[in-house]
């Protein structure tokens, strides 16, 4: 019982780090709502703090890994919108690994020479296996 709070009261820093895995599914258009952008900052969080992080792409989620995205300026101030490939293209390089529903791009139109550089198109199968290796699962 005494170890049990004294880790509870213990500081972060004082107990042992851990490297967790975590697999984070998108199912919501790019451009529709900040969820993308969301999963993506979360994620790169992840990936800061040491742990692994994995992306599914699902449902018009699978849009944001369309390669040749030109999204429109703001209209306010000269900042334009995030654009997703630009996002995506920089996160797989700092160690994110990605992957794009296959039935829900070809359900959409999307075709693999499309899709961004160093995204993978995936399966269910894969998926299910990122969730059961996985520490976590958020789907946003």
């Amino acid at each position: 019982m005494a170890d049990a709070s004294r880790d509870f009261f213990s500081s972060p820093l004082e107990q042992e780090e851990t490297v967790a895995t975590i697999t984070v599914v998108v199912g919501d258009a790019p451009y529709g709502s900040q969820r993308f952008y969301t999963a993506l900052r979360f994620s790169l969080v992840a990936l800061h703090e040491e742990h692994k992080a994995n992306l599914f792409l699902v449902e018009d989620g699978v849009f944001a890994a369309k390669a040749g995205q030109q999204p429109p300026e703001m209209p306010v101030g000269d900042a334009g919108m995030p654009n997703c490939e630009a996002l995506i293209s920089a996160a797989i390089q700092e160690g994110l690994t990605v992957k794009a529903c296959r039935v829900c791009c070809l359900e959409r139109g999307l075709k693999q020479e499309e899709i961004v550089s160093g995204v993978e198109i995936g399966s269910m199968l894969d998926l299910l296996n990122w969730v059961l290796e996985s520490d976590k699962t958020l789907f946003f």
